[in-house]
């Protein structure tokens, strides 16, 4: 496809389709396909005028290749698109608020007066019929506000300021109707389920690992504990807990047999199953997540529930200042001026604009946030622990020694514990798995069904013998495996800086794999800005040795350490805290830290971690640097500070509106036009960024 450049710059092109038209599909798989390109940073796709903007790193060069190379039809078959309702979005409101207005400013220039009392009375009977029905079932609303203002500017004869209310408050109910569902649409983007690959069960038997765009209704799939259902499916085979809280909001996990409806998104707790798919990728997962944003009281933060409460008790307040106002003066005008100002407006639209701003904020830095309510707990926490292994050390730890026992090889030892640990995406599994692969070593299936024991290891069978890999607990302590005597000089020798995988074949220790997994470079830098910017106590819980564990915790600077934990031990020590009056933060990223990210105040998963991480966590980020918590921490903060601001604003103007009109200084015109125009301003400083670029 040809593209005309119309700018260069640094990192920076902006170009156009060379098409006389692109519709709005067209221009959602544009941007998919451009934004999967290696190097491309941001893109925007303007489809009226055929526009792209791409922000990129790397050679230009490459790049004006791709798009060379680009075809509508390839890149449906090869990108998968998620939502396609932004732009549709965002079409539908910008072209509905300039109808609006040019509507009514085309009616005061054009239309007889008779006529337009006539249509401002027939425009204003659905805002009444909706106050007399709100109070007829005994409420008391902002809609019972507007109903009386418009309903006494007709009575009065009053029909320009009838008129002028009503847009004014169409105007900003649209604003609010766009914000609500441009805020759903965003969100849903980020709790999309992120799984690139699957196992899939072959018409053979064997496993193998696919790309999950080339499943189809009717496959069967693997999904070992740990792991997120991808797709909706019918459980065939295998006795499993699902934890469906991203669908139904329910904590607790619901047990599934074999001939049950399983859906995308659910987690399995305990067990391994096989889920016939009875969907395509794409198909319904969107619509379910858009519905659970909806329903989900518990994605709004607090400051956000207590706007809109705030909002609906000052109405009765509102109401009784118009009345008063008229008896005293005996000027409806006044009382009329009095009810254009309410604070609903301004605090129902500000709010959760400020939220979902930083929420796109954080996003703009790979950070995801799963609802308002956790960068406010983030901005008041004072305790954050940390689990060690793949979030403090690096997320890329190596296998730097395999020692073999027993007898056995080497080769065949890697070989055996690759082909047990590539079945569950933890750091140090796949740091075994890498290894296998360096090696060119073919770690095909050659054991029964594997069992992951939590926080311990992997046991299963070959060749009828029970085989284990994993800490030294769960090997020799719970297992009970023996060393042979010629053995024990050799196992006596291990280095104690590395951290160590057993594995057992047949009760016999059969080999120790050794693993290096140094310390993040920004990991002590992190620690003492978090110290900076508030957090009182930071923690470190390990299953590590207590050695190890001291080690570390000096050298970050870290205030207290557990070693030797399980994951029942994480989670008692946070309701420790909890119980306490502590805030508390959790960041990890296996699925032995699942609990504990679930119990916190707020669960912080690694974006590299297991899956199960990942979706029982408030907040993910990149795994590239952990100082992205001092920039959250800061992001937090300073939402809080904009609500506050905000609320004293709202509350000041508006009182402020309500004593002049009350004085009959401001007409109800100019004090619904000054209302309005407050509520814009402030909605537009909302979506201003909080932290400096």
């Amino acid at each position: 496809m040809r593209f005309q450049i119309l700018h260069e710059s640094s990192g920076r092109v902006r170009l156009r389709a060379d098409q006389p038209s692109m519709s709005m599909d067209q221009a959602d798989l544009l941007e998919a396909w451009l934004r999967a390109l290696p190097g491309v940073d941001q893109v925007t796709v303007h489809e009226r005028i055929c526009g792209v903007i791409i922000t990129f790193r790397g050679e230009r060069e490459i790049l004006y290749r791709s798009l060379a190379a680009f075809s509508y039809e390839e890149a449906a078959e090869e990108t998968h698109i998620l939502s396609r309702n932004s732009r549709k979005i965002n079409r539908e409101y910008k072209e509905k608020l300039v109808t609006q207005v040019l509507w009514h400013y085309l009616k005061k220039l054009y239309l007889p007066m008779t006529v337009r009392r006539v249509f401002n009375t027939c425009r204003a009977i659905p805002r009444i019929g909706r106050a007399v029905k709100v109070l007829l079932s005994g409420k008391l609303t902002v809609d019972v506000l507007d109903g009386v203002a418009i309903g006494i500017s007709l009575l009065t004869g009053d029909f320009t300021t009838a008129g002028s209310v009503r847009f004014l408050l169409s105007l900003g109910e649209t604003l609010d109707e766009w914000t609500r569902k441009k805020s759903v649409d965003d969100l849903a983007k980020s709790m999309a389920l992120q799984v690139d690959q699957v196992w899939l069960e072959t018409e053979n038997g064997t496993q193998i690992l696919v790309p999950l765009e080339d499943l189809k209704t009717g496959d069967r799939i693997i999904i070992h504990t740990g792991h997120v259902l991808p797709m909706d499916g019918i459980l065939e085979e295998g006795d499993v807990m699902l934890n469906q809280a991203s669908l139904t909001g329910e904590s607790v996990p619901v047990a599934k047999r074999p001939g049950s409806a399983v859906y995308a998104g659910s987690v399995v707790e305990e067990g391994n199953c096989i889920v016939r798919v009875t969907c395509t990728v794409g198909e319904n997962r969107y619509d379910r997540i858009v519905r659970m944003i909806e329903e989900s009281e518990r994605l709004k933060s607090g400051a956000e529930r207590r706007a809109y409460h705030l909002a609906d008790r000052l109405v009765p307040w509102c109401l009784g200042g118009s009345l008063l106002t008229w008896l005293l003066t005996g000027d409806t005008t006044r009382a009329v001026s009095v009810l254009m100002v309410d604070f609903s407006c301004a605090l129902k639209l500000s709010m959760p604009l400020s939220v979902l701003s930083a929420m796109r904020e954080a996003g703009r830095h790979r950070i995801t946030v799963k609802g308002g309510k956790n960068l406010e707990k983030f901005s008041e926490t004072d305790t954050m622990i940390f689990d060690k292994t793949g979030t403090l050390t690096n997320a890329c730890p190596t296998v730097v020694s395999v020692v073999p026992f027993n007898g056995q090889s080497e080769t065949e030892m890697l070989r055996v514990a690759a082909c047990l640990e590539e079945h569950f995406p933890h750091s140090v599994a796949n740091a075994v798995v890498r290894a296998a692969q360096k090696k060119d070593l073919n770690h095909q299936e050659m054991h029964s069904e594997p069992e992951y024991v939590v926080a311990h290891g992997i046991a299963t069978k070959i060749d009828g013998q029970r085989a284990i890999i994993g800490s030294r607990h769960f090997v020799f302590e719970d297992e009970g495996t023996v060393i042979r005597p010629e053995d024990q000089v050799f196992f006596d020798a291990l280095d104690p800086g590395l951290s160590w995988l057993y594995l057992a074949i047949g009760g016999v220790l059969s080999a120790a794999i050794g693993i290096l997994d140094p310390l993040r470079q920004e990991a002590k830098e992190t620690v003492e800005l978090l110290h900076q910017a508030g957090i009182g106590k930071i923690v470190m819980l390990t299953g590590d040795s207590r050695n190890t564990a001291a080690t570390i915790a000096r050298q970050l600077g870290i205030d207290d350490y557990h070693a030797e934990v399980l994951p029942e031990d994480k989670a008692s020590y946070i309701k420790e805290e909890q119980r306490q009056g502590h805030t508390v933060v959790m960041i990890g990223d296996g699925i032995n830290d699942a609990p504990a990210l679930s119990l916190a105040d707020v669960g912080i998963a690694i974006g590299s971690g297991a899956t199960i991480a990942r979706e029982v966590a408030d907040i993910t980020i990149a795994a590239e640097d952990l100082r992205e918590l001092v920039l959250l921490r800061r992001l937090s903060e300073k939402l809080m500070l904009r609500i506050g601001r905000n609320y004293r604003f709202v509350m000041g103007f508006n009182g402020a509106l309500i004593l002049l009109g009350a004085l009959g200084l401001l007409p109800p015109a100019t004090s619904a036009l000054l209302h309005n125009s407050s509520t814009l301003l402030l909605s537009m400083d909302c979506l201003t960024d909080l932290l400096p670029k």
